[in-house]
């Protein structure tokens, strides 16, 4: 039995420990597309907010900018993403292309198979208190930053 001292324990590592390990569980399955998770969400985000501006895709994903520009490179690359102008010419707008949108649906059905096998490891009843709990903290955490609360 753990005692109470592990709640002084690092959050951040917990955190990062359990990110690491459900980013491998789904890496593992998502990989057979030829994607990452990343990648997968990423292209996902897009298609939902496209045309987006980089700084509010970057704050729809709670990541900081330069992590959003080496995460888009791969996918520029592959011409699943464009990166194009904006309403002015410093502005610019990312877009997912036929291909893109090609892509995401043949990973969709690898996406869920990965959730499904997740969710059967883990347990349902313990993945839904995961993401009640972790809705919780994304909440708390704007709150105490002055953040709008994003989902």
């Amino acid at each position: 039995m753990k005692s109470k001292s592990s709640i002084n324990g690092c959050s951040a590592k917990k955190l990062r420990q359990l990110s690491r390990r459900v980013s491998q569980h789904f890496d593992a399955i998502v990989a057979t597309t030829g994607l990452k998770t990343t990648q997968y969400s990423l292209l996902s985000q897009i298609m939902a907010l496209e045309p987006v501006r980089p700084a509010d895709l970057a704050h729809a994903m709670e990541m900081d900018a330069s992590t959003l520009t080496r995460n888009l490179q791969p996918l520029v690359a592959r011409e699943w993403v464009t990166v194009g102008p904006g309403a002015d010419g410093r502005s610019r707008l990312v877009s997912i292309t036929p291909l893109g949108r090609d892509k995401r649906a043949q990973s969709q059905l690898e996406w869920k198979r990965a959730q499904i096998a997740f969710n059967e490891r883990v347990g349902n009843e313990l993945v839904g208190r995961l993401h009640s709990i972790i809705d919780e903290c994304l909440s708390q955490m704007s709150k105490a930053q002055g953040k709008p609360v994003s989902d």
